[in-house]
């Protein structure tokens, strides 16, 4: 597959079931060969899109001291600011060239999870920051679910069932800034080649080329979105829950070319996570002669702190 297939959620959503039943096709048939799809008719209206893309734009704007201020120490970058270079993928020395912010769950305080996870950072210098991301996390929480509706089908289980395990999730919204380059990168890219450790991946900000994504062949293919889509990806803990049936994808964003190195990209991925206990062990319907059982049981939780450690974000 040499293009990253796209489709419309809101034949999902609609009540005629032959274009309901298109889109878990489509879906499905995308995941297996290549792990990728870009989605129109989700939740982001462009009000909010515009609203976010100023407030985030205005935060990475201010003063390093000012942003360092909102590095939290112990909570392995869940939440607040991480600082450029910090982050580095699974098996690179190299930092990326990238600084981000992290908004995580809004827990109600009835939940356990409420003590359990860190809470949201506020900045103080922007009024309108942290709720411009709160709406947008919730928007793009609510499409995750439908996708992961469709996903259920496709795996031949019962269409709410992943609904219990990301309710209170420990999903992360994360806006990045990847800065001018000022000098030639020695090894480095923006992000180097790596798979997300999440169920799902909704990206926004996939308009222009840079993230590039392998196909089964080992060939590197860009993936550009329109400006209505979304970028959606599979990652670890649902490849490993179904098998490797629906394929979590190497990918990357690369440097520009050298005549666009003073400008910035932005790019917004939410990490759609379930609940720490959910069980990642592989479903049984997923397993046969032909495609044995290729991964331990773990949890989500579990995972996400072994490779959060590898990444460097948690010692």
């Amino acid at each position: 597959m040499n293009k990253i297939p796209s489709v419309n959620l809101e034949d999902f959503l609609s009540d005629d079931k032959n274009r309901k039943q298109k889109f878990i096709n489509e879906i499905g048939d995308a995941y297996e060969k290549i792990g990728f799809v870009a989605l129109k008719g989700h939740f982001l209206d462009d009000k909010l899109v515009e609203n976010l893309y100023t407030e985030i734009k205005n935060f990475f704007d201010l003063p390093t001291n000012v942003k360092e201020k909102y590095e939290i120490p112990g909570i392995g970058g869940q939440r607040g600011y991480v600082s450029f270079g910090k982050e580095s993928a699974k098996g690179k020395k190299e930092g990326d060239l990238k600084e981000f912010w992290h908004f995580g769950q809004y827990v109600d305080d009835a939940s356990k999870y409420a003590k359990v996870y860190p809470e949201n950072v506020t900045v103080e210098e922007l009024a309108k920051f942290n709720e411009v991301g709160k709406q947008t996390y919730q928007m793009l929480e609510k499409t995750a679910k439908y996708v992961l509706r469709s996903l259920a089908l496709h795996l031949n289980l019962e269409e709410n069932y992943f609904d219990k395990y990301i309710k209170n999730g420990n999903s992360i919204l994360r806006p990045i800034h990847y800065p001018p380059i000022l000098s030639e990168p020695k090894g480095a890219e923006r992000a180097a080649a790596h798979g997300d450790i999440n169920l799902i991946t909704l990206l926004m900000g996939a308009q222009g080329k840079g993230l590039q994504v392998q196909n089964n062949k080992g060939d590197w293919i860009d993936a550009v979105a329109q400006p209505d889509e979304l970028m959606i990806n599979v990652g670890d803990m649902l490849s490993r829950h179904s098998n490797n049936k629906l394929k979590s994808t190497i990918h990357r964003v690369t440097n520009p070319p050298k005549e666009s190195w003073g400008t910035s990209r932005y790019s917004i991925p939410f990490f759609m996570h379930p609940i720490s206990d959910m069980k990642l062990d592989v479903l049984e319907n997923c397993v046969d002669d032909k495609n044995p059982k290729q991964f331990e049981d773990i949890t989500a939780g579990e995972f996400l702190d072994e490779r959060l450690r590898e990444l460097g974000l948690k010692k």
